[in-house]
């Protein structure tokens, strides 16, 4: 027995009117029992007579279970999330460049024609301005470069938030578009308590670094960024990691690191290089010996740095009265 509307019966035209019921009901229409909702069978019954008052209801929800926000992210197809890393957010169309259908089948020489007109116009469209323009090409070198780096995305959208800060305020006139899309993103480096040496910025930039330099104080001065000065101790890992050091030799350098601070040793002292350093320094005291050219290349910090750097950390180890 199923009633999920109530039939009214005309007493003029003997016909018969159907109402839906607009409020959901709190108790059984027959014996004022409970209500239950079944979402396996997707009936709403009375848990006392077993009146059925709906069935075939309609589910809302997705067809998939996930039970973290990363899997969640995963399978959900609304589409992608906004992001700062380009001009429109990520709200326009994206056209493909394969010229194939649904299927995967190569499709006919009129409708690749047409639909080369088709990514035409719709990249005109998708730039209206020179506003626009310049953050598409800015947010674009931003996403090249982070790629090159290994940056994860945290840092490159906040080097877009940053770029984006530096556009509203008109600091981009007289200075290059890649130079300020650099600064930006090793600014967010620094933020996010991962800063990289300025020269990797440099390798993968269009720019010189003496420009990278210009733009950062520039855009760190006029934006009041609050980045604290870079601390030695961030740069271990990832030396650490290019260099493939034991975990003994990363404890050593983080003393000799350590022990130095706690002195003042490491003031006006470049971080990357006092990193660089300390490595080089706690290879030698457990006897993996690595050279000054190996730790170079991979710190991106000068030969000539290392050695003065090391001979300065060893003596203040010494003079502490650790050696």
């Amino acid at each position: 027995m199923t009633k999920t509307q109530l039939d009214l019966k005309d007493s003029n035209t003997g016909t018969s009117q159907s109402t839906t019921e607009s409020q959901p009901l709190s108790s059984c229409p027959e014996c004022d029992g409970q209500i239950v909702h079944d979402d396996e069978h997707g009936e709403t019954t009375c848990k006392e007579c077993g009146l059925v008052l709906d069935e075939d209801s309609i589910d809302r929800g997705p067809e998939w279970r996930a039970f973290h926000n990363d899997e969640k992210d995963e399978k959900s197809r609304v589409g992608a999330p906004t992001t700062r890393l380009m001009h429109d957010k990520g709200l326009s169309t994206t056209i493909g460049w394969q010229d194939k259908d649904a299927y995967g089948q190569s499709i006919s020489n009129r409708k690749r024609t047409r639909l080369q007109r088709l990514r035409t116009w719709d990249e005109r469209f998708r730039t209206k301005d020179a506003h626009e323009r310049n953050l598409k090409q800015a947010l674009g070198e931003i996403s090249r470069m982070a790629s090159a780096l290994d940056i994860p995305d945290p840092v490159r959208e906040t080097a877009g938030t940053i770029y984006r800060r530096a556009v509203e305020d008109d600091l981009l006139p007289g200075r290059s578009i890649e130079g300020m899309a650099t600064a930006s993103l090793y600014a967010a480096a620094r933020q996010h308590g991962t800063p990289r040496p300025l020269s990797e910025f440099a390798e993968v930039s269009r720019v010189e670094k003496i420009r990278i330099q210009r733009a950062y104080r520039y855009a760190s001065r006029e934006l009041g960024l609050e980045i604290e000065p870079a601390d030695p101790l961030e740069y271990v890992p990832q030396f650490a990691s290019a260099l493939d050091v034991s975990d003994e030799a990363i404890r050593q350098a983080r003393d000799l690191l350590t022990t130095a601070m706690e002195v003042g040793a490491h003031s006006g002292k470049s971080p990357a290089g006092l990193a660089a350093a300390a490595i080089y320094a706690a290879t030698h005291l457990t006897n993996e010996q690595l050279t000054q050219e190996t730790v170079s290349d991979a710190a991106h910090v000068s030969m000539v740095t290392i050695r003065n750097r090391y001979q300065e950390l060893l003596e203040v180890y010494a003079e502490e009265g650790y050696a």
